[in-house]
């Protein structure tokens, strides 16, 4: 089946998911146009619900529509295409809310190591805070170069384990260990400061 610019018209909304997706495996992109019209209302809904956030319910709905044109792993045997749209979206939407999450303890965490002061320090505050600075980078230098490098990209860049573990190429597992020990050891080296 061949999606010409006749084919957007009244056959578009007659033509089958299947027979979309077909085309749309062939390299038709205007196949990927009629299944977003078909269904971007039901993916944003369902990201918006989740995320409580516009602008990520928008960029999730966009990885969904890219994911199904770039990597169509779509089974028809397996159930209906708003049913395979609906899982992708629900489980990217609450990666998103758990590597917020992440972040968000990450922040907790170090913050909870080094204390903020909120007026303009004295010169003795100061003196403390360059000495704590100090401190602080001696912990991250006693770490493992691998244990800094997942909590550097933790808390600067806020990425996920999994993120983090797609990005370095290894095992989540080794993220997850590597991150624990970073934080013991650092939790060790500064208990005298927190």
């Amino acid at each position: 089946m061949d999606l010409d610019s006749s084919a957007l018209g009244s056959t578009a909304s007659s033509t089958s998911d299947y027979d979309l997706l077909t085309a749309l495996a062939e390299g038709q992109v205007n196949a990927l146009s009629i299944l977003y019209d078909r269904y971007a209302r039901l993916v944003y809904s369902l990201a918006y619900k989740i995320l409580e956030n516009a602008e990520e319910a928008e960029d999730i709905t966009q990885e969904v529509f890219l994911t199904l044109w770039r990597r169509n792993t779509y089974d028809p045997k397996r159930g209906y295409l708003s049913s395979f749209l609906t899982t992708m979206t629900r489980s990217r939407a609450i990666d998103k809310l758990r590597s917020k999450g992440a972040r968000l303890r990450v922040l907790q965490r170090l913050q909870g190591t080094v204390r903020i002061e909120p007026n303009t320090p004295t010169p003795l505050e100061q003196a403390s805070m360059g000495e704590r600075s100090q401190v602080i980078r001696g912990a991250l230098a006693q770490l493992s170069e691998t244990e800094r490098q997942v909590l550097e990209i933790a808390y600067y860049e806020g990425l996920s384990q999994s993120e983090i573990a797609k990005r370095l190429n290894i095992p989540l597992g080794t993220v997850k260990t590597r991150s624990r020990q970073g934080l013991l050891k650092l939790r060790q080296t500064l208990q005298d400061y927190v």
